[in-house]
């Protein structure tokens, strides 16, 4: 039987907890001479964003039946895990995705690697007014948002349809100012990510983020296009287990990601919290790692 091990964190509580790390044999960087990772006296410190829920207490007690302790450390916030496993609070997080790593990594000279699949959220292309893409004419309005991160993949999506061109083919830090206007068929708005959906009445279609979906009453089934989780280009969207560099390699944190993605009831309780919209990898860590090189070339390219 699992133990209830689960804990939250506030920013304070980072901040706190970082410096008992200093002087105790916690996760992410403990004495191991003293405490063999993954064991009662230091079990695994894994963070993620949304541990209430259930597949987490699932994915628990499917790690602790396997022998190793886990602990589960829940964020409130996406810019919270990513520092604390820097800091050696934890051991591994999962809760983003190669791109968001990517510029988490250049924004503060960091190098957290990831080490694992978990799924891919398809992005959508929503209409008011279509049951194709075939059916938008030529000039019409499209919205995309205008996030960086959620802009470039639905520029991709948009490539990926048919619609529109971009430079050089595109890439995770696309904008507008890249699409090739007259090997295009439509026009591109960017608005931010939350109006997306409200403005498709007014519009010929919208890419609509996974977060509002579910709120407007769509459905995956829905969309008139999505991103392909088999198109290279969808690789920087692929969600992922992470760890500092030095652990990438660490047995008992690979056995975590193994156990993640072939682990049944885990599985079907994710795709359960997702709405039915995950699609589950298994991509090998190296490929995720040169996936986010890549990324991160990008990103440093365009600024």
């Amino acid at each position: 039987m699992t133990r209830n091990r689960t804990r939250a964190l506030s920013l304070s509580g980072i901040a706190l907890a970082g410096a008992l790390a200093l002087s105790a044999c916690g996760g992410g960087g403990g004495d191991e001479a003293a405490a063999e990772l993954g064991t009662e006296e230091n079990p695994v410190q894994l963070g993620v964003v949304g541990a209430a829920e259930p597949y987490w207490t699932t994915f628990e007690e499917a790690v602790e039946a396997e022998g190793i302790a886990l602990e589960i450390v829940d964020f409130t916030e996406y810019s919270q895990p990513n520092p604390a496993l820097s800091e050696g609070e934890l051991d591994i997080n999962q809760f983003q995705h190669i791109q968001y790593l990517a510029d988490y990594n250049v924004s503060s000279g960091d190098d957290i690697q990831p080490v694992g699949a978990t799924a891919i959220y398809p992005m959508g292309l929503y209409s008011e007014k279509y049951d194709s893409v075939d059916q938008i004419q030529e000039g019409e309005t499209v919205i995309v948002p205008n996030d960086t991160v959620n802009q470039a993949r639905g520029l991709l999506v948009l490539q990926s349809a048919g619609l529109i061109t971009l430079q050089d083919g595109g890439n995770a830090s696309s904008t507008p100012e890249d699409i090739i206007e007259e090997e295009s068929k439509v026009q591109v708005s960017a608005l931010d990510a939350a109006v997306t959906v409200t403005s498709l009445p007014d519009v010929a279609a919208a890419i609509v983020n996974n977060d509002f979906m579910g709120d407007a009453g769509l459905t995956p089934e829905d969309s008139i296009a999505q991103d392909d989780p088999e198109d290279p280009a969808a690789l920087p969207y692929v969600n992922i287990f992470a760890t500092k560099a030095e652990d990438k390699d660490n047995e008992v944190l690979n056995q975590l990601v193994e156990i993640y993605q072939t682990n049944q009831d885990v599985l079907d309780g994710a795709q359960e919290s997702a709405g039915g919209s995950a699609v589950f990898l298994q991509t090998p860590a190296a490929e995720l790692q040169q996936s986010l090189t890549t990324t991160e070339e990008a990103l440093r390219n365009a600024g």
